[in-house]
């Protein structure tokens, strides 16, 4: 029986070794190596440092009387420490029941109605797009929902207040179809104003935030749905047990990322919409902190409302990933 010998040239041959210490590439080798990357990211990393991390230098104010007397640095740096004064403050507005207390109010109840709705509506319009079948009609559709997020919430405040005015198309068709006795004030009615706010950020940020959720159904694995299939799965089927338990992980770190926003909303669309009418309701903590601390020359008052803000927030994060982690294995820490 004849023997048959594989050679292999020196050049082919592998050579598997596990690299000593002494080894490794040095420090200066992995910096030249990736000088190119070091070089495109330079930019971002002097943008976060700027704008993102130096200006924390000026929390400092919270704990100050900080007023404005010509020139910047020497108002800064001879502004009294006060400690724990302005904290103070909002502690006892908070147990007051005052306007912090409705403004913390206001923004928790808009950031809650947002992640109940907002977050999940994304969600299953990508599911239902992903079962669209007809390409066309797909990206037409894609493209309409896309298009809000790029609409400045000044014209969509505008739009939104036309649509929404007794004399709108929503009253008209109301009234013509006999839902409705009379003309409703929509943007006048306290009680309706979460509402108008959280659709109207859905309708805006709907076909955005869903971008996501469509790029992680194309990585799930079509072979998957085959096994489904052979199954004996429906569409519903599919998507319960083989969709959303593969784009989990995307949905997890989402939802914690948006954890860390309940309170902050913003303030663009609640100044553009809310009126004296609808004060109690629609005034948030930016708000609050603009009108009260800024617009009163309370610098370190309103420092103190943002200082506030980002610890909860910090906090917030915090306590969904360890939640996160312990429930599942998907984690932003």
């Amino acid at each position: 029986m004849n023997e048959v010998k594989t050679v292999r040239k020196p050049a082919e041959a592998a050579v598997i070794r596990v690299r000593s210490k002494g080894d490794r590439p040095r420090l200066s080798e992995r910096l030249f190596k990736q000088r190119f990357l070091l070089i495109m990211s330079l930019p971002f990393f002097v943008w976060v440092l700027l704008f993102c991390y130096l200006p924390l230098l000026g929390w400092s104010m919270a704990f100050q009387d900080f007023k404005l007397k010509g020139d910047v640095l020497q108002s800064y740096f001879s502004a009294p420490f006060v400690g724990l004064k302005h904290f103070e403050a909002l502690w006892e507005d908070l147990t007051t029941q005052g306007r912090f207390f409705l403004a913390l109010r206001n923004t928790l109840a808009m950031s809650l109605l947002l992640l109940a709705f907002g977050f999940v509506s994304p969600i299953i319009f990508a599911l239902m797009l992903n079962e669209l079948r007809a390409k066309r009609f797909k990206r037409i559709t894609q493209t309409i929902s896309y298009l809000p997020h790029f609409i400045s919430w000044v014209v969509a405040a505008g739009m939104i207040s036309v649509m929404l005015s007794t004399e709108g198309p929503i009253n008209d068709l109301l009234v013509g179809l006999g839902l409705a006795e009379k003309r409703v004030p929509f943007l006048a009615d306290q009680n309706l104003f979460w509402g108008i706010m959280t659709v109207s950020e859905i309708w805006k940020e709907l076909g955005w935030n869903a971008i996501i959720f469509l790029a992680a159904i194309t990585s799930v694995d079509q072979g998957l749905y085959e096994s489904a299939e052979i199954d004996g799965a429906g569409r519903l089927r599919k998507i319960w047990y083989v969709t959303l338990p593969c784009i989990m992980p995307v949905i997890t770190v989402i939802l914690i990322m948006d954890i860390g926003w309940l309170i902050s909303v913003g303030f663009e669309k609640q100044m553009l919409l809310g009126n004296d009418m609808t004060r109690n309701t629609s005034e948030v903590l930016d708000v609050y902190a603009l009108k009260y601390g800024i617009g009163q020359s309370r610098y370190s008052f309103g420092t103190a409302i943002g200082m506030f803000k980002s610890v909860v927030s910090v906090v917030m994060v915090l306590i969904a990933n360890a939640l996160a982690k312990k429930t599942g294995d998907t984690s932003i820490l």
